[in-house]
């Protein structure tokens, strides 16, 4: 035990005595948490982001006028009204999204459409081929408005009564000309009825001076509830608490990389053949630095999280136990891949480029980038096998979900699962090229 704990107390003073390396490892992290934590939604104040689009209005009906006003009304919208070629340019240079084109007739077109599948007038749209989900947020909006508004004065509103007037004129004329059929007589009884209805509608609505008319709109209204662990955030998501989770599991896994090599430049030094010189094993010499490293990595975890907790207001929901056995947990993981890397590396140059390619592709499929829910379904699986996805996980449950200890179980048990599988494949490669060191 005394060479042991020599070994770690030396790993730990010239850990301590970098002032630049231990300055960056902590800075790094937790600028790039903040950075993150802000872009997808910070401590939940901040307002949300207005899509703003373009509308080129080349149709000065009622209607179409009318779905302008209810798309500026649009409280996730910032409508610009721009000409056709103004439009084209800003969405081809990428300052627009989309941009709704309501061409010349349509407003009349549409209404007629509405009693008519056959003649359907064209609405273009024009949008960056590299943001294809605000097209489909905005096609929602756009179709909500187009039917509130063309059912509106169809119903209720001067286009409707003369749409009407015209099909009464129609059947008239048909009538006529030829043998009246039962259908059309039902159909004039239906609309002569229809165009007093909309008369009393429109009576009712002049007094008033209502400039746009009721028509069809979602039968229902949504309440939306976030499920977070305490009331008391009244719904509201700390976007920091799972970006300072990704950036831990990257900076930590980086601090893993840098140990491995300083084992290797240490082999490369003979540093380690004097070491062993002495009465000390290899086995000792392994744990030793195995431990030290994953001690810095928990001590370096736990004041990153003091950070997150005093400056952005990352609260711990779950438990704090649970946060801090995930966190030794995948400390030891850590540790025993920098050895993995050391037993496993043949030069620090070689090395250095696989690991850093290696710990890139864990930190983006284990969530820290980007949450893995946004992935494919099948990639989503593969994750499971991956230790940083156990890792980001465990952090978001004993943070902003504020699950409790044994939720942590599962991800302790992963992570310490691939602990013994890193530390057997290393110390089997150490002791295998013993007379190399």
């Amino acid at each position: 035990m005394i060479p042991l704990i020599a070994l770690i107390r030396k790993d730990l003073i010239l850990f301590v005595n970098d002032k630049r390396a231990l300055l960056l490892t902590l800075m790094m992290p937790i600028v790039l948490a903040a950075f993150f934590g802000y872009i997808f939604g910070g401590s939940g104040k901040q307002e949300t982001a207005k899509i703003e689009i373009g509308v080129v209005q080349q149709d000065d009906h009622l209607i179409s006028k009318n779905i302008v006003a209810g798309l500026q009304a649009e409280s996730a919208l910032n409508i610009k009204l721009l000409s056709l070629e103004q439009a084209q340019e800003s969405v081809r240079k990428g300052k627009l999204s989309v941009a709704v084109i309501l061409p010349a007739g349509f407003g009349e077109a549409a209404g007629a459409a509405l009693f008519n599948a056959k003649a359907k007038p064209e609405l273009r749209l024009l949008f960056d081929p590299s943001q294809n989900a605000m097209l489909a947020m905005v096609k929602g909006m756009l179709t909500q408005q187009v039917m509130q508004s063309v059912s509106g004065e169809m119903f209720s509103g001067k286009a409707g009564g003369q749409f009407v007037d015209q099909s009464l004129e129609q059947l008239a004329q048909k009538q006529s000309d030829a043998k009246v059929v039962p259908r059309d007589k039902e159909l004039t009884e239906f609309l002569v009825s229809y165009r007093k209805f909309q008369n009393s509608r429109m009576a009712a609505s002049e007094p008033s001076n209502t400039a746009t008319k009721a028509g069809l709109s979602m039968p229902f209204t949504t309440h939306e509830q976030a499920m977070v662990a305490s009331d008391a955030l009244h719904g509201q998501y700390n976007g920091y608490a799972h970006s300072f989770a990704g950036m831990i599991v990257q900076f930590i896994l980086f601090m893993a990389i840098d140990a491995g090599i300083s084992v290797l430049l240490a082999r490369k030094q003979g540093i380690w053949k004097r070491l062993l010189a002495a009465p000390i094993g290899l086995n000792t010499l392994i744990v030793a630095r195995a431990l030290s490293c994953a001690l810095i990595a928990f001590v370096v975890t736990a004041l990153i999280y003091v950070v997150a907790v005093t400056v952005f207001k990352v609260q711990i929901l779950g438990s704090m136990l649970g946060l801090a056995v995930v966190a030794l947990s995948f400390a030891l993981m850590t540790a025993s891949f920098g050895l993995l890397i050391a037993a496993f590396g043949k030069t620090p140059e070689a090395a250095r480029g696989i690991s850093i390619f290696a710990t890139l592709i864990m930190v983006m499929l284990g969530g820290a980038w980007v949450p893995s829910f946004m992935f494919p379904q099948w990639l989503q699986s593969i994750t499971l096998y991956i230790p940083t996805r156990w890792a980001v996980d465990g952090f978001d449950a004993m943070t902003w979900r504020g699950l409790g200890f044994d939720a942590a179980l599962p991800n302790v048990g992963v992570l310490l699962a691939f602990t013994a599988l890193f530390s057997v494949l290393a110390l089997w490669r150490f002791n295998a090229n013993k007379e190399q060191h």
